[in-house]
């Protein structure tokens, strides 16, 4: 399956203003290219590229003064199948983790551990360990939060979101990657595209997901509190410990976003 991606942000600037942008593709699906997935500025100004502490693909620029259009557009193969479900998977103790995993079980900027790790046990303490436990965790969550975008507010944390009752996707991935490093699991926040793809129609606006990934079993798995089923052509632009550590563009100045578009579909 060949799905094509991409995106194009406008932004009027009152001065030039120094950015940071997370638009590529994680490097785990480089290979799955068809052709780079270059950013574009318009106008054209110097890029410079790097990998930050997490391995995401990042983008340094200075925009100008005045309107300023950053994007990316490429074709990714994918498999077409849907996120792997391994209800057998099983949870390590603590003490057995790669060390390069334990950052995932602290408290975070949107992510307070110790305001709602005491509910965590209260919820999921009888749960069996290992995938059963973290899908209770989603199936809570997705019943909990109720969606929509005029919900969204960009300093809600996980506790807010608990008491609030809605959200975005960020605030379901929030929540949940809460629960779960309360529960000794070490959980990554993710950032990227999900298509429509083998969905019944009508669609939504497309527009980047987010989502998280569970260390069970010795390797990272996919879970969606937002969307709470498998889906097909999930693709991870990058990870972090919460939305704080991989904004699509990080901005060191004054600007007002006028124009957004996301595509993800198949080509």
């Amino acid at each position: 399956m060949r799905i094509r991606i991409g995106c194009e942000m406008t932004y009027e600037l009152p001065g030039p203003t120094p950015m940071i942008a997370l638009l590529n593709v994680h490097h785990s699906r480089m290979a799955d290219l068809e052709r780079p997935d270059t950013v574009t500025a318009s106008p054209s100004v110097p890029l410079t590229t790097y990998r930050d502490g997490y391995d995401n693909r990042c983008t340094r620029l200075v925009a100008p003064a005045g309107r300023f259009v950053l994007g990316v557009d490429s074709v990714v193969r994918d498999d077409g199948l849907p996120d792997l479900v391994l209800p057998d998977t099983g949870q390590a103790a603590v003490e057995d983790l790669p060390s390069e995993t334990l950052v995932f079980l602290l408290g975070s900027r949107y992510c307070e551990t110790d305001l709602l790790s005491d509910e965590a046990w209260r919820l999921f303490g009888n749960t069996p360990p290992g995938w059963p436990r973290v899908q209770a965790i989603c199936d809570l969550v997705h019943r909990h939060i109720a969606f929509g975008y005029p919900n969204s507010r960009p300093t809600r944390t996980a506790a807010e979101a608990w008491r609030e009752r809605v959200g975005v996707c960020r605030d379901f991935a929030h929540l949940a990657i809460t629960f779960c490093r309360a529960m000794n699991i070490p959980t990554r926040y993710c950032t990227g595209y999900i298509t429509d793809i083998g969905l019944p129609p009508p669609y939504e606006p497309m527009d980047f997901a987010a989502w998280m990934e569970v260390y069970l079993g010795g390797r990272w798995h996919v879970f969606d509190p937002r969307n709470n089923a498998p889906r097909v052509g999930r693709i991870k632009i990058a990870h972090g410990r919460d939305a704080a550590d991989v904004p699509l563009s990080h901005t060191f100045g004054a600007n007002v976003l006028t124009g957004f578009r996301v595509w993800a579909e198949e080509a």
